[in-house]
């Protein structure tokens, strides 16, 4: 029921409230028993997508107090990491910022995504500093060596997001796409998790705020405020959390034809504290727009909705791997931007921790090994006609953003995750 945030987390407290998944509102408005959504009290949200707006801000000690004066430069796996800004003169500490966009030199498709999972898992990794006097050091560094580790968005969870297709008349590389995206608007990828998108259900940023508490890779975090490029019409959010807590399931990295991007999680609690918020809830995929633009310009040639590539299609990707054909090449594996695919004693395996269920596999195994319904965007263009394009590629993670929204309201109700009100209003 609407009411305020102290009206709402005395309910919470009281073991009173009505927390219901962004997903089972859903289901209740599609039954026709909308009139229950008068009873809930706090909606659980979240999307899992490529996001590149991702950095992390780490401190360590890499060498004895003495050892250099400063850092010039400093990579980690291969990845070059922003040295500073404090300069830490002789205290063998580095303070460095890395790019979850950036690439290694040593490692093929291996980008600061890989490197962000690769340190929650507890890997070690190799850091290299070339100090201000051209010395060399090395250092493997783990995790919990790393007394200050935050990853942060600084454009993340946007209000759902765009399809994209080529309309033009060569293949593309792209971020958009792990193969080299086919023209004449042959196929179409996606973001965006639709009706269970935090903002998508709080578009007036009414409940979401300023140091509003969040799930972030899993871990508790908060609000900073708005990302870049945020606006009104499409905005989005910037938040942290520190990496020590976070679950390498929900973050990670991804390869497109453009090199290695980085996928990130959120969970956003939204108590309903105004009709505007109630209205929103409930509403179904197909009544939410899903701009669809050209890859070659980033312009919009048209529009489809959310119904198009999430209802009546698969979000997980069936896996059989009996069917396979033995073929003397694996695309599949070859293409699969999670490195989810290998093969043992000449069958196919899948790392289901690493399986984003992007579906890319599907159309490149001649076997049938990988079955799932993608969807096609339904492309309504100015003139009014309408042109069916086949999705080969998602690029959000809506089966496991339905667990961390299941997981967000879990947490809600047996205490573990407490509701706070922001201390300000995103403008």
């Amino acid at each position: 029921m609407v009411g305020s945030f102290s009206e709402i987390r005395e309910r919470v407290a009281g073991k009173e409230a009505v927390v219901m998944t962004a997903e089972e509102i859903s289901r209740l408005v599609e039954s026709g028993d909308s009139s229950r959504l008068n009873e809930v009290d706090v909606v659980t949200t979240a999307t899992r997508a490529v996001m590149s707006g991702t950095y992390a801000v780490l401190s360590f000690p890499v060498a004895e107090p003495g050892s250099f004066f400063r850092a010039r430069r400093a990579w980690i796996n291969g990845i070059e990491a922003e040295v500073g800004p404090c300069p830490n003169e002789n205290l063998g500490i580095l303070d460095l910022m890395v790019f979850g966009t950036a690439h290694s030199r040593s490692r093929l498709n291996y980008g600061g995504g890989h490197l962000f999972r690769d340190l929650v898992e507890g890997k070690k990794t190799m850091v290299e500093v070339e100090t201000d006097s051209g010395r060399a050091i090395q250092a493997e560094v783990t995790l919990d060596q790393m007394p200050f580790a935050r990853l942060f968005g600084s454009r993340h969870a946007f209000k759902n997001y765009s399809a994209f297709v080529n309309a033009g008349r060569d293949p593309v590389a792209t971020i958009f796409h792990r193969l080299p995206f086919a023209p004449l608007c042959a196929e179409a990828t996606f973001s965006g998790c639709g009706l269970i998108n935090p903002i998508q259900n709080d578009p007036h940023l009414e409940s979401i705020g300023l140091g509003s508490r969040i799930l972030l890779n899993g871990a508790e975090g908060y609000v900073i405020g708005t990302g870049t490029r945020s606006s009104k019409q499409r905005p989005n959010l910037s938040g942290f959390a520190d990496m020590h807590l976070m679950n390498p399931e929900w973050m990670g990295g991804f390869i497109t034809s453009a090199g290695p991007e980085c996928i990130c999680s959120w969970a956003v609690a939204i108590p309903v504290i105004s009709e505007s918020i109630l209205a929103e809830t409930g509403r179904p995929d197909r009544d939410i727009p899903l701009p669809v633009n050209d890859v070659c310009t980033r312009k919009a040639i048209g529009v489809a909705d959310y119904g198009d590539v999430w209802t009546g299609v698969d979000l997980a990707v069936e896996f059989e791997p009996e069917r396979c054909i033995s073929c003397p090449s694996c695309r599949a594996e070859e293409a699969c931007p999670m490195r989810a695919l290998s093969h043992e004693v000449r069958q196919p395996a899948r790392d289901q921790s690493l399986c984003f269920h992007c579906g890319l596999c599907v159309s490149l195994c001649p076997g049938g090994v990988f079955r799932s319904r993608l969807g096609e965007v339904k492309l309504k263009m100015p003139s009014g006609a309408v042109r069916r394009i086949p999705v080969t590629l998602r690029q959000s993670d809506r089966l496991r953003a339905v667990r961390l929204a299941e997981d967000l309201k879990r947490r809600i109700l047996d205490g573990s995750f407490n509701i706070v009100q922001p201390v300000g209003r995103i403008s």
